[in-house]
């Protein structure tokens, strides 16, 4: 099967979005970047390309919305395919600031379906979340259950995949894959990528690793009262190059057929908050100070995938284990320059 080989990434420096670059590199694409370092680092290019052992066609800064820098890309490139993942993607701060969040993620993916089709590009890899299923009584989700989001984040999600499923039934020639995956971490076994959010990070592992390096005092643990083993919540983590990888299968398998399709991507095995601590303090021998707190508006009790979808569509599956996603991340934190949090 033929694919394209130039692919635009929207929010490529990004956690998963650099992640995924060094897989499409590696594996012979080629990739034009475009993200504004809203939540990551110029330093992350270089990285891609360390990692990689190849350069990237080419670098755009700038936010998707930004009149004419979609449209000067696609008339400078010659795109066959596009990953989106830029977006704002924190729950706690989608309940804060709605708003931006609807604006950022949803005009921004109106505005790149409108300029793909008027450019004829007409393949895209959305990076959707398991968060727009919501509070659900099922164990494991497949694709089936229905949607119910219970955060702006998530319903930013859902409303972006609506938008281009009506996109894909209003212009048939446009193809489109929304891949929810559960909760990605780890970072690339070179050490030179993982996740650096700026600022307070809103994810357990990397605000547990800087606890673990001494950079904050104590992870907060957002409720132990749910309807769970120990009462924290759980999630199906998976480490960030299997989901990379995934990314790719998408692209290499979205010509088989036309229309909006929806994967899960995850590992199917669910991990507490106090076992995820529990792994990284067996597999990394540092302990993590940790406090029960109250709940976080707008977090769900489980979220864990059933992945077997996308298993008999294309054969993706997880190849890394929860050591090593804990392990990787680890090996990054400990790359990286210590900076005293305030």
């Amino acid at each position: 099967m033929t694919f394209p080989k130039l692919v635009l990434v929207t929010g490529g420096a990004g956690f998963i979005g650099s992640h995924t670059c060094v897989d499409l590199l590696e594996n012979g694409y080629e990739v034009v970047i475009v993200d504004d370092f809203s939540n990551s680092s110029p330093q992350v290019l270089a990285r891609i390309e360390q990692a990689s052992g190849r350069s990237i066609a080419a670098f755009y800064r700038g936010d998707l919305r930004a009149p004419g820098l979609v449209d000067h890309i696609f008339r400078s490139h010659d795109i066959g395919a596009v990953v989106h993942f830029a977006a704002k993607k924190a729950v706690g701060e989608s309940v804060d600031i709605p708003l931006e969040y609807y604006d950022i993620n949803v005009s921004a993916t109106t505005g790149l379906l409108r300029a793909m089709l008027a450019h004829g590009v007409h393949r895209l890899v959305f990076s959707s979340s398991c968060s727009v299923y919501g509070q659900t009584n099922a164990i494991p989700l497949d694709e089936s259950e229905p949607a119910a989001p219970t955060n702006p984040y998530a319903r930013s999600k859902w409303f972006c995949e609506n938008i281009i499923a009506d996109a894909c039934r209003r212009y048939p020639e446009l193809t489109a894959v929304a891949l929810r995956y559960f909760n990605p971490i780890g970072a690339h076994e070179s050490g030179l990528l993982g996740e650096d959010p700026q600022g307070v990070p809103n994810n357990v592992l990397p605000f547990m690793i800087q606890v673990a390096a001494g950079l904050r005092p104590e992870l907060q643990v957002f409720g132990a009262d749910y309807p769970t083993e120990d009462g924290t919540c759980v999630r199906d983590y998976i480490h960030v190059m299997d989901v990379a990888d995934g990314h790719r299968i998408a692209l290499e398998n979205i010509g088989d057929r036309g229309g909006m399709r929806v994967f899960n991507l995850g590992t199917g095995v669910g991990t507490s908050v106090l076992g995820l601590i529990r792994a990284f303090e067996e597999v990394c021998g540092v302990s993590v100070p940790a406090r029960i707190v109250g709940r976080r508006e707008g977090d769900v009790p489980q979220l864990v995938a059933d992945a077997r979808a996308v298993a008999q569509a294309w054969g993706w599956r997880t190849n890394r284990d929860l050591a090593a996603m804990v392990r990787d991340a680890w090996d990054f934190q400990l790359r990286q320059a210590p900076q005293p949090v305030a």
